[in-house]
């Protein structure tokens, strides 16, 4: 039973990649702006800022960091390279 789960995974992953393929071949051979910019536009529409993906308390935490930056509160990489070295003897 699994076997067969995994094939029809497989056909399903082959059925998607020979999709994307075919898509590629025709979209690169197209020429009419309109439908090329429908696909721009589908393609800004489905991209995903990885901000708007993290949590609040991850969001948080980027904006203390840089708070520390803006107030000169920085290790040099440097410094951190060093002390890692020393602290692991590398």
């Amino acid at each position: 039973m699994k076997m067969l789960s995994l094939r029809k995974a497989n056909l399903k992953n082959m059925d998607i990649r020979a999709e994307k393929l075919s898509l590629l071949e025709w979209l690169a051979g197209l020429n009419d702006p309109k439908t090329l910019k429908e696909f721009i536009t589908l393609k800004k529409s489905k991209e995903v800022d990885w901000w708007d993906e993290i949590s609040e308390e991850e969001r948080s935490a980027i904006d203390e960091g840089l708070a520390q930056l803006n107030r000169g509160e920085s290790i040099p990489h440097e410094q951190v390279m060093k002390e890692v070295r020393e602290k692991f003897k590398l």
